[in-house]
């Protein structure tokens, strides 16, 4: 279905440097990861799961249709790196997923019985309830 590989070669990896605590190193090294994949320009994706992405990730993208992470979670770059991309790859994965229609079921017979007698049940209990009418 995706060329993952293929995928990967067209993603933007820019590092720079993360935030928090970490002293003097946090100030020395870049390695907080940001990705950034224009969708609009994809060689790998067709047409038609370019627009399924941006219309389901409208909200995650860019006015110029381009989808941006940020991965700082590890003092390593590499690690960084890798989990930028796959993280991207799952966003991307599950927004060319097309959920299955949901084919409404009938109530059964029984059920509709069951729901009617204990109906008719409350209703006899809640009738006894009541002052007797005494005309």
């Amino acid at each position: 279905m995706l060329d993952k590989s293929a995928l990967e070669k067209e993603f933007k990896l820019k590092a720079i440097r993360s935030s928090g605590s970490g002293g003097q190193h946090v100030n020395k090294v870049a390695t907080k990861i940001e990705l950034q994949f224009p969708i609009s320009e994809s060689l790998v994706l067709t047409e038609a799961q370019k627009e399924l992405i941006q219309s389901k990730l409208e909200s995650r993208l860019t006015k110029e249709q381009v989808l941006i992470l940020q991965c700082g979670e590890s003092r390593s770059q590499l690690k960084n790196k890798g989990i930028a991309i796959k993280r991207a790859l799952s966003i991307i994965e599950g927004a060319l997923q097309v959920q299955a229609k949901r084919k409404p079921t009938k109530i059964p017979r029984a059920i509709i019985r069951k729901r009617l007698k204990n109906k008719k049940i409350n209703a006899d209990r809640k009738a006894r309830r009541k002052k007797p009418n005494l005309d």
